[in-house]
């Protein structure tokens, strides 16, 4: 019997699937034998050199308190002085998707949070991102399937061609932001409620459509 895939609809830069992190690993432990579970990057901000405005600063340092208060997580409020922050997230996103080829997409997606969140890096640039990729074991001289290394890999057009054509498929999905859960089952795609603190909630919801499909 083939499983339904269940579509993990995510940026390795947003916030909120930071909070999410430890709720979603639990639910993918809770659905191993029920679903493939299948990551899809949806591009939050696009390529930009631009220092981001001071008001967007703002707004996103409260954003990360909001989440701390509400869900316990922990940010390095250190990034907001000891980077330059751009509105750029699309580089995070070749990475994670270029990992993919090694297999490595959760580990890159984990390092790049925490060295975003934990240890006020700089995930908007490609030397952050190659040298978050080497402490992964992703060496800048290890090449995979594709014969490139993870550098060339990152600033391919193979990769970025491939990360528009994922933002695409996602924006034809019934997602609502990241992170967002969408249930492939009969040939129909289901969104799926997500709670951030529960992952009883989801789970009940993907239970439901397994046991009617």
């Amino acid at each position: 019997m083939i499983k339904p895939t269940l579509m993990y609809i995510y940026d390795p830069m947003c916030s909120w699937c930071w909070g999410y992190r430890s709720t979603w690993q639990v639910l993918q432990e809770k659905l191993s034998s029920v679903v493939e579970v299948k990551y899809l990057v949806g591009g939050l901000a696009p390529d930009s050199e631009d220092p981001m405005p001071e008001k967007m600063q703002q707004f996103l340092q409260q954003t990360w308190h909001n989440i701390a208060e509400q869900l316990g997580c922990e940010f390095n409020f250190d990034f907001w002085t000891l980077c330059q922050p751009r509105r750029s997230t699309y580089p995070a996103c070749r990475a994670v998707i270029a990992a993919r080829d090694y297999g490595l997409e959760q580990a890159m997606y984990l390092a790049i949070q925490q060295g975003y969140y934990l240890q006020a890096k700089n995930p908007s640039n490609n030397s952050t991102l190659i040298a978050i990729a080497a402490s992964i074991g992703l060496d800048a001289n290890t090449q995979s399937s594709s014969k490139l290394t993870f550098e060339q890999a990152l600033k391919s057009e193979k990769v970025n061609q491939q990360l528009l054509t994922e933002i695409a498929l996602v924006r034809e999905l019934p997602s609502n932001g990241f992170p967002s859960l969408v249930l492939a089952i009969n040939n129909q795609y289901i969104p799926i409620e997500l709670d951030y603190k529960r992952w009883q909630t989801s789970y009940d919801c993907i239970m439901a459509h397994v046991q009617l499909g």
